[in-house]
């Protein structure tokens, strides 16, 4: 899937296709900061790193000229293509890291084992191998420590500090970094880390899957390199621009695999063998290594990153909880989409603004932690969670994350389409709608082929207007309401098939007379805009275990309980909190079939409209779990 924004190009998101445009040095102006200009000041060098069971992976170094000092070494290590342009041509990234090739930072740039022009065999999100018993015993993690022991030896003017960074995919191989790491790993930034395949990052989210962003990414980047190649695959070229129609015309899921992938994409048609959480998805959740950490770590996500949110905050919740408090471990999370933060600015995204360009003070976070632990220059004091509030639209710092000036409320949902933050004392009270998966609710109102990178911010006004969504909100508030870390959806629900999908999306609701900036492009009035804050879905099958689904019962109340990604965000007086409530999320999600069947392998004939309820009673008290900041 090609995206036209440089921003997630640069930043190896999940959503490209496997070959990054570059741009030749010798083509570009001597302007600082330019290829032209690096080139003059930096030297290159492509080589072959031998690992320990003989497989060599290609390596590209670049060093600074006529340095006076001896520098520090940063390594991005990536399945996506580190030089496609050839030993003369300097990549993109060095561009776009001007913050540390103006300071004579050593850059390094890694194909990963099996991808582009290394050899070897390419696994994806390769397990950990915890108990290695010989060298042929081969991680990402010995790789990292083989690549760094190699380095550290024999790349001339370096100081002996390592650190390792990347944004997505190369983001779960900066986390490989820190398993074992080398004495010489210093300090590692997993950036929007890929770390939970089937419960919250990129091809599932608690357990549903999502189609969109995987069927366009595997279709070019699940090929197999049969020999070292600087070329890519192509991507996935939609015969119409409408993807909803697309994916709704494939019928069942299994037809798109028959249809457009085979036997070829190894990944997804295993991916399709494991239909629950099994040992093959948690042999893949590197969280569990996450121990003994001796390099500073900062995580660094996006509260509207639509890949891997789920990555960033149970990376840096797992070190936080497996590691003793002198490990220095901080968190940055800003207002981005994904890798947004990594290169240019971040003034808006969609349609809402943040009066702000957020990346300068993330930039200068990042480059404060990197020239403290490798250059042991500046002040060492990253804040232990640096957060971007939304809607106050300002940066925090606290002292751990979640915040722990927090009060627990719960919102709950009223008859009527109300919410107050007591439950309803009514006996009897639901709400109930058809949800047909042959008329799935879409995830945006505009039509695309690709995914929008924007979903996450955009206006709910197209939703809340359908039959099957259930709409909950307050009365206009009368004083700022701050909500900060993880929701808890606790639904009360029946149905009358015996599987669903339920999908909770907190929102803000703007005043009527709200606006649009004189100066924007904004088209969309913003007054009564309905800004999705959090949205996510959950397979009801997986209600009480991920391991082992269970089919609801036709018309029994169920209580589906789930957690739902962090959020810093105010509410500010005069606007509205909203709860919306469905049952499909298309094509973004693959369609519940509303049966209790193995979705992988259903046939078009397994989906049937189902009666949904929602209840908000005494008894049965829906509602969402929040922490409102004191």
């Amino acid at each position: 899937m090609k995206l036209k924004n440089l921003i997630l190009i640069f930043s190896a998101t999940l959503l490209i296709t496997s070959s990054f445009p570059f741009v030749n040095a010798q083509s570009t102006d001597s302007s600082s900061g330019s290829l032209a200009a690096l080139q003059t000041r930096y030297d290159k060098k492509e080589v072959y790193i031998t690992m320990r069971d003989g497989v060599k992976l290609f390596t590209s170094i670049y060093t600074p000229k006529n340095s006076q000092s001896k520098n520090p070494i940063l390594i991005n290590r990536t399945p996506y293509n580190i030089e496609p342009g050839g030993e003369t041509s300097f990549n993109y990234f060095l561009q776009g890291y001007s913050r540390y090739s103006n300071d004579n930072y050593i850059m390094v740039y890694q194909d990963v084992r099996g991808r582009y022009m290394s050899e070897g065999a390419f696994e994806d999100i390769r397990p950990v191998i915890a108990v290695k018993k010989s060298k042929d015993d081969t991680d990402e993690s010995t790789d990292t420590w083989d690549t760094v022991d190699w380095l550290v030896k024999n790349v001339d003017g370096n100081n002996g500090n390592v650190g390792i960074f990347g944004v997505s995919y190369p983001g779960f191989y900066s986390t490989m970094g820190l398993i074992d790491a080398h004495p010489a790993v210093k300090a590692v930034s997993p950036q929007a880390p890929v770390t939970a395949w089937f419960l919250g990052d990129d091809f599932h989210h608690n357990g549903a899957f999502f189609q969109l962003d995987c069927f366009g990414f595997y279709y070019s980047f699940g090929h197999v390199f049969k020999t070292p190649s600087r070329k890519g695959f192509p991507g996935f070229t939609y015969p119409t621009p409408d993807n909803y129609d697309f994916f709704l015309s494939m019928g069942a899921i299994k037809n798109i695999s028959e249809k457009y992938l085979g036997d070829s994409i190894k990944f997804w048609n295993d991916a399709f063998s494991h239909p629950n959480y099994d040992e093959f998805w948690k042999a893949r959740d590197p969280r569990q290594y996450l121990t003994n950490v001796k390099p500073a770590v900062m995580t660094v996500g996006g509260w509207f990153d639509a890949e891997d949110l789920y990555g960033t905050l149970h990376t840096y919740e797992a070190i936080e909880k497996q590691n003793p408090p002198t490990v220095k471990n901080s968190i940055v999370m800003g207002p981005w989409s994904h890798g947004q933060w990594a290169f240019g600015e971040a003034k808006k995204l969609g349609n809402v603004a943040w009066g702000l360009d957020a990346n300068q003070k993330f930039q200068e976070l990042e480059k404060r932690f990197f020239d403290n632990t490798l250059k042991n220059e500046g002040p060492n004091n990253v804040p232990e969670a640096s957060v971007f509030v939304t809607g106050a639209n300002e940066w925090r710092e606290f002292e751990s994350w979640p915040p722990k000036n927090i009060v627990k409320k719960s919102l709950f949902f009223q008859p009527g389409g109300g919410i107050k933050f007591t439950s309803s004392d009514t006996k009897t009270s639901f709400d109930e709608y058809v949800s047909d998966p042959m008329k799935p609710v879409p995830y945006t109102e505009d039509v695309h082929s690709d995914r929008t990178t924007e979903y996450m911010t955009d206006d709910q006004r197209f939703a809340a207007r359908r039959p099957d969504v259930i709409v909950y909100q307050t009365d206009s508030l009368d004083e700022d309401v701050t909500l900060t870390g993880p929701l808890t959806a606790d639904l009360f629900v029946s149905t009358t098939g015996t599987d669903a999908d339920y999908v909770v999306k907190l929102i803000d609701v703007f005043p009527n007379d709200t606006k649009n900036p004189a100066d924007d492009e904004i088209k969309v009035p913003l007054g009564g805009y309905q800004m999705l804050v959090r949205g996510e879905v959950f397979r009801g099958k997986f209600r009480n275990s991920f391991e082992n689904p269970e089919a609801f019962v036709p018309g029994k109340v169920t209580e589906v309980k789930y957690e739902l990604p962090d959020i810093a965000h105010t509410f500010k007086k005069g606007h509205r909190i909203m709860i919306q409530i469905q049952n499909s999320w298309f094509p973004l999600v693959d369609r519940n079939p509303q049966k209790f069947v193995d979705i992988y392998n259903c046939s078009d004939s397994d989906f049937q409209k189902a009666t949904q309820r929602i209840y908000h009673d005494s008894k049965y008290p829906s509602r969402l779990e929040v922490n409102v900041l004191q």
